[in-house]
């Protein structure tokens, strides 16, 4: 399979040449020839070496279809991004103004995002046995708040944040089976199972995050928990991470212990299982986009909502409390809004 189309998403696995042929994309190999309608495509993933034409990439900005390249080892590359075509210079200049003024106040709600979202996924697993966690549970429902709320500054939130997450890992031990087990982790590059698929999934819902702001008038240059950062969208950093545990770890969670993916079977022996195989990244990738279009009723919105667009209404309310002062409380998973 050269190609894996999922909703709007085209994943690409093989070398080849991507051209225009009319008002389609046309992928060609040595051997065959797929062709991919303009209208049905928002987003390009490519796993191999791809030649292009300025032609193409001329189309595929007029149509804002956004492609991100990944390299050998499954780490994020970049991402071809058309002008922004809905630029605000108001919203801008709004953020701009929120992050000299106001970025504890973002920052802190998404670190308090993050623990809620973890104590979620990690409660199941509690309910089913897995009495281990409760300490953990405790900690994150009871102190993690008191310790958001008394940050003076980024480093020390950034501090707390860090121990949230290294001791979500240390816990990994209780819900995983051995082979699956994180020492630490590692991230460039990884050095085992687990850190590879952490490392891979943060990377696809980073990707994800970017196409879901680029159709919002933010500016994905300004951020407030990360550094803003010449080199990267550090606002689609700031905005994947309450996510990571209900996309992120539920979709390693559910591959590992259902066994849709086994060491032996997915990971690459020469590279010290430290990469997925080709048929490994091709189950991951379907996994993980059937949990990011999995639907949920919202409670405000009164319709179904899938967690690919509840990315994007994270933007809009990020929008609204720049421009309108109301507050900014990122997805949560258990309230479903």
């Amino acid at each position: 399979m050269r190609i894996y189309m999922k909703s709007e998403t085209r994943y690409i696995f093989s070398k080849g040449d991507l051209l225009q042929k009319d008002f389609s994309i046309k992928f060609s190999t040595d051997d065959s020839n797929i062709y991919l309608p303009i209208k049905d495509t928002k987003e390009i993933y490519c796993f191999n070496e791809i030649t292009m034409s300025t032609k193409l990439l001329n189309m595929l900005a007029k149509a804002g279809i956004i492609i991100h390249f990944f390299g050998y080892y499954e780490n994020y590359i970049g991402t071809f991004y058309p002008k922004d075509y809905l630029f605000s210079g108001k919203l801008t200049i709004g953020q701009s103004q929120v992050y000299f003024n106001r970025r504890m106040d973002i920052a802190k709600a998404i670190v308090k995002g993050i623990a809620y979202n973890i104590h979620f996924v990690l409660y199941h697993y509690y309910r089913h046995g897995k009495e281990e966690l409760k300490p953990f549970l405790d900690w994150v429902k009871n102190d993690t708040c008191m310790l958001i709320e008394k940050c003076s500054d980024i480093k020390k939130l950034l501090s707390v944040e860090g121990e949230i997450w290294a001791r979500f890992y240390s816990t990994f031990k209780y819900i995983l089976p051995e082979d699956f087990r994180m020492n630490k982790r590692v991230k460039r590059p990884p050095d085992n199972p687990i850190n590879a698929l952490i490392s891979f999934s943060n990377s696809l819902l980073y990707t994800k995050t970017i196409t879901q702001l680029y159709h919002t008038h933010l500016n994905q240059t300004i951020s407030y928990l990360h550094e803003p950062s010449e080199s990267r969208f550090s606002l689609s950093l700031d905005l994947s991470e309450v996510f990571k545990p209900i996309i992120t770890f539920r979709t390693i969670f559910d591959c590992v212990n259902n066994r849709k993916l086994t060491v032996e079977k997915h990971f690459d022996k020469k590279l010290n299982y430290a990469l997925l195989n080709e048929d490994g990244r091709k189950i991951f990738i379907n996994e993980f986009e059937n949990r990011l279009n999995q639907t949920f009723q919202h409670p405000v919105l009164k319709r179904k909502v899938t967690y690919k667009q509840a990315i994007r209404l994270d933007a809009y309310k990020l929008i609204k409390f720049i421009l309108e002062d109301k507050e900014f409380i990122p997805f949560n998973v258990e309230k479903k809004i």
